[in-house]
């Protein structure tokens, strides 16, 4: 016998409550979103219905799309309830897992959080959900802090597949194996990072983005074709091979003399390549051509490997209905 899905609490039920919310009924889940603001009844009435109606619209949505049959959709949001703030100690009382989703103010956060980790059992797990406070600027407020992570989900939460984790100074490493178990449990793709700014995919997308944004200030190209080089070139790729994977499959010495022509060219020290790069260089981890770069070869079937990774990119041409058959000469 499996054992019981904890009931999940959300502090807001605002977007991020919301997305959250579909993610763990679909996976079957009782979910309770806490609004954390004392409003007259008739306010928290217009909240509720549209954080339901949401919810609802939702799962329409994916049943549309395949995900679940239309019927099913009852099933799932009868799991998904709205609870004003008066009501926020008992529906606490009854959380396994709690994620804050409040606005990004530090204040409010803290004063959220230090209201729930007084209301459930001090091995109840609390998790803030912000995408650019760092967690100890938070864990503070926290009774118990080595039950507090952060876990940064990225929107839409209920379909993208990554979500990352950045535990405290205080954290307790079963936490985090927790965290990880039970987000894997209804199909997410966790990581850990350090508590820094930015995380991980919002730190490389800002510069990914502010790129293509001075690409089109300098003339270099319309944003039509910015946006199709991304889609079927650097998207394409790196959904198949990690950044750095692709680093190793290269080599990291193309990476070095790249980086110096272009920040000699355009004349940017935006272009420089970190000083992990030439250090590999000289200790020989170039990447597959030497057996180790950023990620360990040793061992492994590189014509296997490769052969593999190749066979996805051809996936990813059939789904994006450009894998075409050759042409023949006729007789």
């Amino acid at each position: 016998m499996s054992a019981p899905r904890p009931t999940i609490a959300c502090l807001g039920a605002g977007r991020m409550g919301r997305g959250i919310a579909v993610a763990f009924a679909y996976a079957g889940h009782a979910v309770t979103m806490i609004d954390v603001k004392a409003r007259p009844a008739e306010q928290f009435s217009k909240l509720r219905d549209e954080a339901l109606d949401e919810v609802r619209k939702t799962l329409a949505s994916l049943a549309r799309f395949g995900l679940l049959k239309e019927h099913e959709t009852e099933t799932v949001i009868a799991r998904v309830s709205v609870v004003p703030s008066r009501d926020s100690a008992a529906a606490l009382a009854d959380a396994g897992i709690v994620f804050e989703g409040v606005p990004e103010m530090v204040d409010l956060k803290r004063e959220v959080l230090a209201a729930a980790s007084k209301c459930v059992g001090p091995d109840v797990v609390i998790a803030s959900t912000t995408s650019t406070i760092l967690v100890d600027d938070l864990s503070g407020a926290v009774e118990h802090p080595r039950r507090f992570l952060n876990v940064h989900w990225l929107n839409p939460a209920y379909l993208i597949p990554l979500v990352e984790m950045s535990p405290g100074a205080a954290t307790d490493p079963a936490v985090i194996a927790q965290m990880k178990a039970l987000l894997e449990g209804i199909g997410k793709v966790p990581v850990v990072c350090a508590a820094t700014p930015g995380f991980i995919v919002p730190r490389i997308q800002a510069l990914a983005m502010n790129e293509a944004a001075r690409m089109v200030e300098e003339g270099v190209a319309t944003p039509e074709d910015i946006d199709k080089a991304v889609r079927y070139g650097f998207g394409f790729r790196y959904a198949v091979l990690g950044l750095l994977e692709f680093i190793d499959w290269g080599g990291g010495d193309i990476l070095y003399y790249a980086s110096r022509y272009l920040e000699g060219a355009l004349g940017s020290d935006r272009y420089r390549a970190p000083e992990v790069i030439s250090r590999n260089m000289q200790e020989g981890r170039i990447g597959l051509r030497t057996g180790a770069g950023f990620l360990d070869y040793s061992g492994l079937d590189v014509d296997a490997y490769r052969e593999q990774r190749l066979s996805v990119l051809v996936d990813m041409l059939r789904h994006f209905g450009l894998a075409r058959p050759p042409v023949l000469d006729r007789d």
